[in-house]
């Protein structure tokens, strides 16, 4: 079964929390642990990996709080997957088409780059201001 790992969900659920704050609105790793069912270590954990790829800003103190890096328009589902997983890949061959000598005639290869650049491109274009506006 292909699958996203439990922490490229639950930073979907963080980002997708921090869009339906508002633009600049701050908060606690606490606050979004509670609302989105998230255990506090693994908010922690998750957030450090989203701010180290951009996509959040996190400030100390008692004024404190994660804040999107850019507004929720201008982040895509792709990027949260990338930031969790690296880049996308239904198998090896189609990030690094060197690993498979058969490539260049192997038509499950273009198969296979086919569906992810489709999955690419739906990845790409689902913004976290969308996906707010849904929920």
């Amino acid at each position: 079964m292909l699958t996203i790992n439990r922490q490229t969900d639950y930073a979907s659920r963080i980002i997708l929390h921090l869009a339906l704050q508002g633009d600049g609105s701050r908060v606690t790793t606490a606050e979004i642990a509670e609302r989105r069912l998230i255990p506090k270590a693994f908010v922690r954990r998750v957030v450090t990996r989203l701010a180290a790829a951009g996509l959040i800003a996190t400030t100390r103190g008692a004024e404190g709080g994660i804040v999107l890096a850019r507004p929720a328009g201008e982040i895509s589902l792709l990027e949260v997957v990338e930031a969790m997983e690296g880049p996308l890949a239904l198998n090896a061959c189609t990030v690094n088409p060197h690993t498979c000598p058969l490539v260049v005639a192997c038509p499950v290869n273009k198969a296979w780059c086919h569906a992810r650049d489709l999955l690419v491109g739906e990845l790409r274009g689902m913004t976290f201001d969308q996906l707010a506006a849904k929920a």
